[in-house]
């Protein structure tokens, strides 16, 4: 119980200095910023911002621990039936429907898009993560594929599955960085999403089939 409580605790108190540190991002810029200004602004210490967040960075990007393994994770948990690009293409549709926060689709996100362009330390921070998404995919196909080692047809899968995930990533931030309204933004994203199906090949599109293997 005490435990429990305990956690509870230290995840309030990560989201708080979390939550506190972004408005002062997006009120005055990322480089602008320091980690002790954070703390300040938090009534916590140094150390203890540090303590919850190894790199400033981790502060502005502080929910990419749920973003790394996202599509590995659609392409795990396909249906009987389902290949590993409709997998992803399926849970992609669903979220730009439901105008979603996790693909951006909120207002504020353009100021959120804006920190992020004016930091180089922020836009390589997301460089990285994009690439641990695209490494964990291509182990996730792997994995599901009984694949060997040396074979590359998962990498190539991984890249092109990644490469639908990403455009749309991008053109959210675009179109909402150009003032547009996340409604009218999922619509045309929508549309995007098929035509970036129909440009994906047959062997993409049936690649790790589950039940089918």
């Amino acid at each position: 119980m005490a435990e429990g409580l305990r956690e509870r605790k230290k995840r309030q108190t990560r989201q708080y200095i979390s939550d506190v540190a972004t408005g002062l991002f997006l009120e005055r810029g990322f480089d602008a910023v320091t980690v002790a200004e954070v703390a300040e602004a938090a009534d916590v210490s140094v150390n203890t911002v540090y303590n919850y967040f190894p790199a400033k960075e981790d502060l502005f990007l502080d929910r990419s621990k749920g973003v790394v393994d996202r599509l590995a994770r659609w392409v795990r948990g396909r249906g009987k039936g389902e290949s590993a690009a409709a997998a992803v293409l399926r849970e992609l549709r669903e979220e730009v429907r439901a105008v979603s926060p996790r693909v951006g689709l909120i207002d504020g996100y353009d100021r959120f898009m804006r920190v992020i362009h004016e930091a180089p330390a922020l836009r390589s921070r997301l460089w990285a993560i994009a690439q641990e998404v695209l490494d964990n995919l291509d182990e996730a196909l792997r994995e599901e594929t009984g694949a060997p080692a040396d074979d590359p047809l998962p990498t190539l899968v991984a890249g092109q599955i990644n490469w639908v995930h990403q455009t749309l990533m991008a053109v959210v931030g675009r179109e909402m960085m150009a003032g547009r309204t996340p409604q009218d933004v999922s619509r045309e994203v929508l549309a995007l999403l098929d035509d970036m199906e129909d440009l994906l090949s047959e062997k993409v599109l049936n690649y790790a089939v589950r039940g089918l293997e």
